[in-house]
């Protein structure tokens, strides 16, 4: 195992860190926010440390490191820089505990939008400023290891081959920081644009910094006990709707929006999608919801955001439970099963069947009628990421009935998880209180939220190069 190199890269992730921390620092110098300024000081200071001695003990190793190792130094990334994240959660004046200021800070990283805190509006304007950069930064490092680790040919179980990512030939350093720049570039200017249109459409500067870094990443965190507060006019829910779609849909989609002949080729599962939002809308629209409201919760849940302006006493959670199974697409910050994994099973198996009746019929095996072909490859791996979802699903579930949460409550937190999807008033979930949850169950939900962005087959190949090594 290099470790050296593990450690050469890790030191990179926390450096953001500390570029986060200091900007909580300059703001609550601005806004003499003082009382906490220590803690983003003490923040700055170990990510600083860290990740210098990170980069000093692993600057003159390899820079080359297996897949395998890759996928470890995902997952010791997503534990550290979610420690460095807990420090000002749990050095705050609310009497915050270790763990939960772990799951608070993991439920940023992945943009989850599970929070501990149940009332909002009394919290450190930093700390809530904290709590949406946090999952700003995790949205950008997962769309980083999106398009640069899991495009590997080998273990492309992520199949982003399938969708339009960019680059995808790393063969040199120079290669793979032009990428980088490239998504910090777009991911920025996609923020600053939804910063700009919720800030025109009258939202309170910090609501709309706050809202923009949570809708870019597919969070959950709001400034606010509840949206409603925030979003309430007919042309702040269309900005918020338009933001949705940014999450949902491919991360280049806008990009290339003036190239024809790239946006008709490459991103056709971007159509499906609004197709199939469409579909939901229409199914849903006669429950007599507002039609804004319900076009937001059916993205929303596409886009494994979860916000919604519906009331919690709808009938209507199993229908956004399943579109947050199915998620966006695949080149994007949202979870889930993926809609181009779906599409592959109902098509080889619609296949199937027709080769049954008529063994001489002419078989199609594109996908979305596109260029690209569905292989035997796309098939296993549509399957064994179908049964993973779902074998993750009956884990959790398990371990959160112990909690006596009641089943139906657990089988939906266990799908949110997975799906990195927030509780809100449209799964009938937003009462549940994460700080009084049993440590068992916080150390579950961390864990599984990790999963639901790399996968239960990432930890498989880990265990399996530890425990089977060559």
């Amino acid at each position: 195992m290099n470790f050296k190199s593990i450690s050469f890269y890790l030191s990179l992730f926390c450096f953001p860190i500390s570029i986060l921390a200091f900007i909580n620092i300059l703001y609550a110098s601005y806004f003499d926010y003082l009382l906490s300024i220590e803690t983003y000081f003490t923040a700055l200071i170990f990510s600083l440390f860290i990740g210098g001695g990170l980069w000093y003990y692993g600057k003159n190793a390899s820079k080359n490191i297996d897949f395998i190792e890759q996928l470890i130094l995902i997952v010791s990334a997503y534990c550290l820089t979610s420690i460095l994240i807990a420090i000002p959660f749990y050095l705050s004046n609310y009497q915050v505990t270790f763990i939960n200021s772990v799951f608070e800070s993991v439920s940023g990283l992945t943009g989850t939008g599970f929070s501990i805190f149940k009332n909002i509006k009394y919290l450190d304007p930093t700390l809530i400023l904290w709590r949406s950069s946090s999952q700003w930064i995790g949205g950008l490092f997962f769309l980083l290891i999106l398009t640069i680790i899991f495009s590997n040919k080998s273990f492309n179980y992520k199949m982003t081959n399938l969708a339009f990512s960019g680059e995808s030939n790393f063969k040199s350093e120079e290669n793979i920081k032009d990428n980088i720049l490239k998504v910090f570039i777009i991911y920025s200017s996609l923020s600053l644009i939804i910063l700009t249109l919720l800030s025109f459409s009258g939202l309170r500067l910090f609501n709309s910094l706050n809202m923009s870094m949570t809708l870019i990443s597919g969070g959950g965190f709001i400034p606010t006990d509840t949206i409603n507060k925030i979003i309430y006019t007919n042309f702040q829910k269309l900005i918020f709707i338009f933001s949705l779609l940014l999450s949902m849909l491919n991360f280049y989609l806008l990009f290339n929006l003036f190239n024809k002949k790239i946006l008709i080729r490459e991103h056709k599962e971007d159509l499906y999608l609004i197709v199939i939002s469409v579909i939901f809308f229409i199914l849903i629209y006669f429950n007599n919801y507002e039609g804004l409201d319900i076009v937001i919760s059916v993205v929303s849940s596409l886009a494994n955001s979860g916000l919604t302006l519906v009331k919690s006493d709808n009938n209507l959670s199993l229908y956004f439970l399943l579109l947050t199974i199915i998620g966006g697409s695949l080149i994007s910050n949202t979870s889930g099963i993926k809609l181009t994994r779906f599409y592959i099973l109902l098509k080889i198996t619609s296949l199937e069947i027709i080769k049954l009746i008529s063994p001489n019929s002419v078989i199609n095996k594109t996908i979305f009628n596109s260029d690209k072909k569905i292989t035997d490859e796309n098939v296993k791996i549509s399957f064994l990421i179908f049964i993973s979802f779902f074998l993750s699903l009956f884990i959790l579930s398990s371990l959160l009935v112990i909690d006596n949460i009641g089943f139906e409550k657990s089988f939906k937190l266990s799908i949110l998880t997975l799906t990195n999807t927030v509780n809100s008033e449209m799964f009938n979930m937003k009462n549940v209180n994460f700080s009084n949850l049993l440590t068992s169950s916080k150390i579950s939900l961390i864990l599984f939220m990790i999963i639901g962005k790399i996968e239960l087959i990432s930890f498989f190949l880990i265990f399996k190069k530890i425990l089977f090594r060559d």
